[in-house]
């Protein structure tokens, strides 16, 4: 995995340790029951022996613009967080509870520093209707509609839909969501297209370059671009995997760029 650099806040990654899972067991009890020499000291040595873990989760963050830095100093945040709160004596693996809190520590910081920041009584009200959202769903065993929350929590719908939407962490399009090998499935490959007759009337001046695709080839730029499928509705009807689906498209479209 490579960060751009050796040194993330003075720290060699190229030498960092990974801990086994027992010693990792071994440290949590000690840190659980031990005494608090033997505590601070086996805390030390379990959050050193998971900064790999920490640089595999900011990883997934590496596009944002944020300083690599900064995100490894709050994930570490998270990593402590979940070795404070982890019960050793549940057969659960440590990274199975400590990702989700470094992911959470960091989301918390991309939304606290978010260029389009949204006011503390904003994210009150949305926080309040994933509350009431929740409350809602164990009482009545479904999802309630916005209406329903809209109506325990006293306020407009209005409210409740742009406190919801203003809390949404946005997503980049160069998002990965599935990985095979090599091929890798953006978020951008999960969008149909839905444009009109008219705009692919004018792409039919690249037709004699399409005639030397093969007919798997052919059929799936078909779907995909004249009816607007996407990669997974694709994979569905001609029985392959979306990443499949993902290589020969690719292929087919540097196939007709060279021939144009």
């Amino acid at each position: 995995m490579q960060y751009g650099k050796v040194e993330i806040c003075g720290v060699n990654t190229a030498n960092l340790k990974v801990l086994s899972e027992e010693r990792k067991r071994e440290l949590l009890n000690i840190i659980k029951h031990g005494d608090e020499k033997e505590s601070k000291r086996a805390r030390d040595e379990m959050i050193n022996g998971n900064l790999k873990l920490v640089l595999s989760v900011i990883h997934r963050f590496r596009n944002r613009g944020e300083e690599l830095d900064d995100l490894f100093q709050v994930g570490v945040i998270g990593l402590i967080k979940a070795i404070n709160n982890f019960d050793p004596d549940l057969n659960v693996k440590f990274s199975t509870y400590g990702v989700p809190m470094i992911l959470g520590e960091l989301r918390r910081y991309l939304r606290d520093n978010n260029s389009v920041r949204v006011s503390r009584s904003m994210r009150d009200t949305a926080y309040r209707a994933m509350q009431i959202k929740e409350q809602l769903t164990i009482q009545n065993n479904r999802e309630p509609c916005v209406e329903e929350i809209a109506n325990e929590m006293k306020v407009p719908r209005e409210e409740v839909v742009l406190a919801l939407e203003a809390i949404v962490e946005p997503v980049s399009l160069y998002e990965p969501v599935y990985s095979e090998g090599a091929d890798t499935v953006y978020v951008m490959d999960q969008i149909g297209d839905t444009g009109d007759d008219s705009t692919w009337l004018e792409e039919l001046a690249i037709k004699d370059a399409i005639k030397g695709l093969s007919e798997r080839e052919k059929r799936i730029l078909g779907l995909r671009f004249f009816k607007g499928k996407t990669q997974m509705e694709v994979a569905e009807e001609i029985g392959i995997s979306q990443a499949q689906v993902s290589r020969i498209e690719k292929g087919a479209l540097n196939t007709i760029k060279k021939s144009i």
